[in-house]
């Protein structure tokens, strides 16, 4: 979350295609099958525009019904998923096992989210 913050106030600074991220995946995990990059994701959705600040990750206004029928069938929901985070996390899986290197789908993901942005990098 620092690191989002302080690019967001950043990118005020100086013109974003001036700026490169070299973002952290040292707490990458796998949850439910899927790769999660949580700092990755914090970044990109700060600097889309579409993260909650109230909760401070994640997609303002997600819902989390994915993971209320997950409890219900005795998954454990520790990390909290929301729906629209779940497609991230889809996409990003899929593409790794697709052969597409972390900072492709990271760098395409940024476009889709916010396409007038320069890209996070990891």
């Amino acid at each position: 979350m620092g690191a989002a913050r302080f690019l967001e106030g950043l990118i005020h600074v100086f013109p974003q295609k001036q700026i490169t991220i070299i973002g952290n995946v040292g707490g990458d995990t796998e949850i439910h099958g899927m790769h999660i990059s949580p700092d990755l994701d914090i970044v990109t959705y700060t600097l889309a525009g579409v993260v909650d600040p109230a909760k401070g990750w994640g997609f303002r206004g997600d819902t989390f019904e994915c993971q209320k029928i997950l409890r219900k069938y005795g998954y454990e929901t520790w990390f909290n998923l929301g729906d629209r985070d779940l497609a991230t996390h889809i996409y990003r899986t899929q593409q790794l096992r697709n052969g597409k290197r972390l900072s492709e789908i990271t760098e395409h993901l940024t476009h889709r989210l916010a396409p007038n942005q320069t890209p996070a990098r990891n």
